[in-house]
């Protein structure tokens, strides 16, 4: 892998395509709450590049940080984990009769 260095690597799922070239993945953390020690599930949503527009929705990814490469792009997809199932995610959301 050619990303050496103090670069932060995340493992996300996919949850747009929508744009060209870019996909929005959610990156989920659990952490302990400092006072009452339950666990409590973090999500943040990154914009990250995907040159090739070979992500879809539902697959696993690893990002890895980048220069800025628009207002909210500083992510790059690295590789495709795992393949999701988007074809119950598309049937539902074709709005067919």
């Amino acid at each position: 892998m050619k990303y050496i260095g103090k670069r932060k690597v995340r493992i996300g799922q996919v949850v747009s395509d929508k744009m060209d070239k870019t996909v929005v993945v959610v990156v989920e953390t659990v952490r302990r709450h400092p006072l009452y020690k339950k666990a409590v599930k973090r999500t943040k949503r990154y914009k990250v590049n995907d040159a090739g527009n070979v992500c879809k929705v539902g697959d696993k990814v690893k990002i890895v940080e980048t220069r800025p490469l628009s207002k909210e792009k500083r992510w790059q997809m690295v590789e495709i984990i795992s393949r999701g199932e988007s074809s119950e995610i598309e049937s539902v959301g074709s709005g067919e009769k």
